[in-house]
């Protein structure tokens, strides 16, 4: 009987297997082939993994562009109504009313009448368009005015800068108010100075002035070396807190380049009459000085000391004004009274031709120079009494 024999093909006998393992009969191999159903779970789970993942790119992708492209201006939005009218009309219509009159001209003027005209309601943004323009641009800043006081304990003192507190605070800012006392600052003065509501600077003068005639002098010196070492910008006036002022007369200083001057009002010592101080102008310009025979040889420039007013910028830039020196301009201590006006004022110009005249030619007084202190009058500490006077009056 004839026997078959099958043959196993060259790939079989090229593996080698070792004890049966990794060979396709092996256990292992049909635990594998027994457990096919697990196999296709966790494919399932890693594709759920992929596509998460991919959907999450994608969403942080687009997230990142949308917010470049939101933060890109691709255009100009324009939104000017310049040239946009908002006009709304109403047109009733046309009443026909049928008149059983007799006279034509009695119809036709009682139809004038009961006609009713087109109401037109408009709204008109050109014109408030240019009124806010027209604000916007033509505003011009004011100068800043720098008032300085010099000031000293005595019995009409609380009066004086009160009043003269009331004159600033009407005045329009930019102000700046410098009060200059002697030898020590009183609680009386700073506590007025707060309730003022007016921008100031209260300072102390330290030197002596019982030999000066002028008390006035060191602190004003003291004000203007405060202007010089701050280099504070405005116009200087030096206003006493026992003079009267006008409205007009801050507004004018205003109106000062370089040097500004006008007449002003001084009752005499004996207060029996009325004389005039400072310049005569013609327009702007300075051509003469109101004064007498004696003051005429002995005075180069005829003015009060309220009666004139300076640009600070010569105190600190003397280049700007083309100055021949560069001294500190300072009032002097060593002249008579009456001679602080004059030699303060050779300082800062060199004669009338550097001066301006306000108001137009001289023509107004915008302030008075009054003697109305009382000397060697005895008032109480701090201004007020602690109690009520003791006096008895005989009634009649």
């Amino acid at each position: 009987m004839a026997s078959i024999r099958r043959t196993l093909s060259p790939a079989y006998h090229d593996r080698q297997y070792q004890n049966g393992a990794n060979s396709p009969f092996s256990p292992s191999h049909h635990k594998l082939f027994t457990s096919g159903k697990y196999t296709s779970s966790l494919l399932a789970v890693n594709l759920r993994r992929k596509a998460w993942r991919k959907s999450l790119y994608r969403c942080l992708v687009f997230f990142a562009l949308g917010l470049l492209l939101g933060m890109t201006p691709f255009g100009h939005v324009t939104t000017d109504i310049e040239n946009r009218d908002v006009f709304f009309e109403i047109k009733p219509p046309h009443v026909n009313v049928q008149l059983d009159s007799d006279n034509r001209s009695d119809r036709m003027s009682k139809r004038d009448e009961i006609l009713l005209d087109a109401v037109s309601l408009g709204v008109d943004f050109r014109n408030e368009i240019n009124t806010v323009e027209s604000y916007r641009y033509d505003f011009e800043p004011r100068k800043q005015l720098i008032v300085i006081t010099p000031t000293y304990n005595r019995a009409m003192q609380a009066y004086f800068l009160n009043r003269l507190a009331q004159v600033l605070r009407l005045v329009q800012p930019p102000l700046l108010w410098i009060v200059v006392e002697e030898n020590a600052a009183s609680y009386e003065t700073a506590e007025l100075l707060r309730k003022t509501g007016v921008m100031y600077r209260h300072l102390v003068s330290q030197k002596n002035s019982s030999s000066v005639k002028d008390r006035g002098v060191h602190q004003r010196n003291l004000a203007l070396e405060h202007i010089e070492r701050h280099r504070l910008d405005g116009i200087v006036y030096f206003a006493d807190d026992d003079n009267i002022y006008t409205m007009d007369l801050f507004d004018s200083l205003r109106e000062i380049s370089r040097f500004g001057t006008w007449p002003v009002a001084m009752l005499a010592q004996s207060k029996n009459k009325a004389i005039i101080e400072g310049p005569v102008c013609n327009g702007s310009q300075v051509i003469g000085w109101h004064t007498n025979e004696k003051s005429k040889r002995l005075r180069r420039f005829h003015v009060d000391m309220s009666g004139f007013a300076f640009n600070s910028t010569i105190l600190w830039d003397p280049k700007r004004w083309q100055r021949p020196f560069s001294n500190s301009i300072r009032q002097l201590d060593t002249v008579k009274e009456g001679f602080q006006e004059t030699t303060f004022i050779e300082q800062v110009v060199e004669d009338e031709s550097q001066m301006e005249g306000t108001p137009p030619s001289c023509s107004r007084i915008l302030n008075w120079h009054l003697h109305l202190d009382a000397y060697n009058l005895p008032y109480p500490r701090g201004w007020l009494f602690p109690r009520n006077l003791e006096v008895v009056l005989p009634v009649e």
